[in-house]
Order: structure tokens, then sequence, then C-alpha cells
């Protein structure tokens, strides 16, 4: 393996620990952390949050693009293996419920801040927690697809 296949596998990996880690802690750890806090409280902490996690997001979704596109073609482009596809698939089908989140379900948490609509910020904390569960899944599966294609 030549140095800038495994320089664009590190920074892909790297996108995709910092994307599903981030997720996996948002759901798993921080949510039930801070779910008896009052609607006052809770929204603007997951306003904040995701203010600053959807940045990191975003950076990483940017790495795992550029260095997905550069893996893809040095394993044969059209011509690569059937887990490569898949994984290829999925991550566009995660980046897709990721810009869904954040520009069409993060603003409507924004809103709700700062009219202080804790019922509708509630909401879309709900929408977004679902969405990120199906990432999570998928997330889950597209590693799967990049260890089975391994074996190609």
């Amino acid at each position: 393996m030549n140095k800038a296949i495994e320089v664009a596998l590190f920074l892909h990996l790297l996108g995709v620990a910092v994307w599903i880690g981030g997720m996996i802690f948002a759901h798993f750890c921080l949510r039930p952390a801070i779910a008896d806090l009052s609607p006052q409280l809770r929204l603007p902490l997951w306003e904040s949050v995701f203010a600053r996690f959807f940045n990191w997001v975003a950076a990483s979704v940017l790495v795992i693009l550029l260095t997905g596109g550069f893996l893809l073609t040095q394993f044969g482009g059209t011509h690569a293996a059937l887990p490569l596809h898949a994984m290829t698939g999925l991550g566009i089908v995660m980046m897709l419920i990721f810009g869904h989140i954040r520009f069409g379900v993060f603003p409507k948490i924004r809103r709700a801040v700062q009219s202080q609509n804790w019922p509708d910020g509630a909401r879309a904390v709900g929408t977004i927690r679902r969405l990120v569960l199906v990432n999570i899944v998928l997330g889950v599966v597209t590693v799967g697809a990049a260890v089975l294609s391994r074996g190609f």
C-alpha cells in the first residue's frame, strides 16, 4: 500500500470515528444524563452541543467524502468490490440524513430556544434523536461493509 492510500485511509477512519463516536456519545451517554433537566435547561444545552458537534461532523463529512472518493478510485472505481460500493451508498445516505438534521431540524431547535417554545424544541430534539439512531445503525453497517471489503 502506498503512502497516499495509507494517509487517506487514516484520515477517512478518523473522520468516521469522530462522527460515529460522537453520535454514540450523544445518544447513549449525554441524552440519558440530561433527561431529568427541565426543558428550559435541557434545550439550550442541546442547542449548544449540536452547534459544536455539527461543525465537527461537517468537517468529518468533508474528509470522508474526499478520502473515500480517492480510495474508491484506488481500489477499482466502478469495478471495485461490492462492499466498497455498499459503503459508498450507505455513507451518502448518512450524509444526506446529516444534512437534513443540520439544515432542516437544527434551526427549529435554535428558533424554539430563542422564543422559549419548549414543546417545539422538544419535538425537534426528538426528531434528531430518531435520525441519529438511524445514522448510528447505518454507520455500524457501513463499518461492517468496510471490514467485509478487506477479503475482496
